[in-house]
């Protein structure tokens, strides 16, 4: 998509549209390229259980419960 600065400013809901198309924006000042609006981020849907950690530990005999209660722990224990 191609806006020029009185775009931003009247037409900024059809430019933040576009963005959530993942398309990015060109901006034009007097008819030449100022600059580029990207997307923050494709939106990509990780799975839990596609996660690195997931089953990480499914051979521990311990607990969910005491699991997690060890990795929450300080450090050192005063």
């Amino acid at each position: 998509m191609k806006a020029s600065i009185v775009d931003l400013r009247y037409k900024t809901n059809d430019i933040l549209k576009a963005l959530d198309r993942n398309e990015s924006v060109t901006v034009l000042y007097h008819g030449k390229v100022k600059g580029i609006i990207k997307p923050a981020r494709e939106k990509s849907e990780l799975k839990v259980k596609d996660h690195p950690f997931f089953g990480m530990r499914s051979e521990s005999e311990t607990a969910v419960l005491e699991e997690l209660e060890n990795l929450r722990k300080p450090r050192h224990d005063l």
